[in-house]
């Protein structure tokens, strides 16, 4: 794998002028994951926080709770490169909008999609493993991700049956 930096045992960044990335480099990343409490681990192709562009390969597992969110000022784009996810968008009420049923190219699902504005949403993830490639404008600035009050935090109680909840209205 190319030489990186870590901000934190979940974000990488690289120490090398030119990224590349083999399948070797996303099964380490993978095993990397499973050792995080929160299961996950992004790998930066963009230097620092600051950089304009942001290109990041994010891997989540199966364990993964990813709160409902959305970023003030920025578009996002995702890119599932392995793995099968439900992006579920909200409107500000917390009502479900729309559901994207995505995967790698070889399921046939959407395997792309882009956000152009500061939309709700989440992640639930229906494959061991979700590795998908991810570009958004830089900086990085933390107040930028708004997070709902209807949705709760990750370490919140109520957070099993809120994703049972956006479960069973999806299904």
């Amino acid at each position: 794998m190319i030489s990186v930096y870590k901000e934190s045992d979940e974000v990488l960044y690289p120490e090398e002028e030119i990224v590349s990335i083999n399948k070797q480099d996303m099964q380490q990343l993978k095993d990397m994951a499973v050792l995080n409490p929160r299961q996950r681990i992004r790998l930066c192709t963009h230097k620092t926080p600051s950089d304009k562009l942001h290109e990041m390969f994010i891997i989540h597992t199966s364990e993964c709770y990813v709160r409902p969110h959305k970023h003030v000022g920025k578009i996002e784009s995702m890119s599932i490169m392995e793995g099968e996810v439900d992006v579920v968008l909200f409107n500000e009420n917390g009502e479900i909008n729309k559901v994207f049923n995505m995967g790698a190219p070889d399921t046939g699902k959407l395997f792309y999609y882009r956000l152009k504005g500061p939309i709700y949403h989440m992640l639930l993830i229906r494959s061991p493993f979700l590795v998908f490639h991810e570009i958004t404008e830089g900086p990085f600035l933390r107040q930028q991700t708004i997070f709902p009050e209807w949705a709760p935090e990750e370490q919140c109680q109520d957070r099993d049956a809120f994703i049972s909840r956006v479960e069973s209205l999806i299904q």
